[in-house]
């Protein structure tokens, strides 16, 4: 985040923005997560998901920008925590690619959620796998709120006591579920 400067400020320099973002998250490429044990990829679909709430749907600029801000909270987060605070699964119907044919079929969805605070900002981020396919970073977003239900049943809301400490590597070592909620 640019110091001294607020979102909506920022906002005529939104292309420049979204092109130094997606510059930074190119170089992300693969991180290696310790509480998964695993890689985790960063492909073009985390990205658009940054950007888009829907096909054809685009996010708020200003909500675009604060996700964009916290891509190196998201990365720091994923090779750095021990623990995932949420964990989700499904099965899902939707199109795939068989045999070049693209047919509907259920398939097997793992989400994982990981909350952590980092430089004094609680920051979720969700990464995801589809059958026994790779885990793929999904999303990073403040953990203020959340209104759908799956987060719910999680999280309510994301107030809490402060912080235990100011260095992030020991809030990463002592967060837990008990921080959550």
């Amino acid at each position: 985040m640019v110091k001294g400067k607020t979102i909506t400020e920022r906002l005529p320099d939104y292309e420049e923005i979204r092109k130094k973002a997606l510059e930074l998250y190119n170089t992300f490429k693969f991180v290696d997560s310790v509480a998964l044990g695993q890689k985790i990829s960063f492909n073009s679909e985390g990205f658009n998901h940054l950007v888009y709430e829907a096909p054809k749907k685009p996010r708020d600029q200003r909500a675009q920008i604060l996700r964009f801000d916290m891509l190196p909270k998201a990365k720091f987060i994923l090779e750095n925590s021990t623990t995932y605070q949420e964990y989700d699964e499904e099965i899902i119907n939707k199109r795939v690619n068989r045999r070049g044919s693209w047919v509907k079929a259920n398939v097997f969805v793992r989400r994982w959620g990981f909350i952590a605070i980092v430089q004094k900002f609680r920051v979720k981020v969700v990464v995801v796998q589809e059958g026994n396919g790779a885990i793929e970073f999904l999303s990073v977003a403040p953990a203020w709120f959340t209104r759908q239900y799956r987060n719910i049943k999680m999280i309510e809301n994301s107030t809490g006591k402060g912080l235990k400490v100011l260095d992030d590597t020991e809030v990463l070592k002592n967060a837990a579920v008990s921080d959550v909620l």
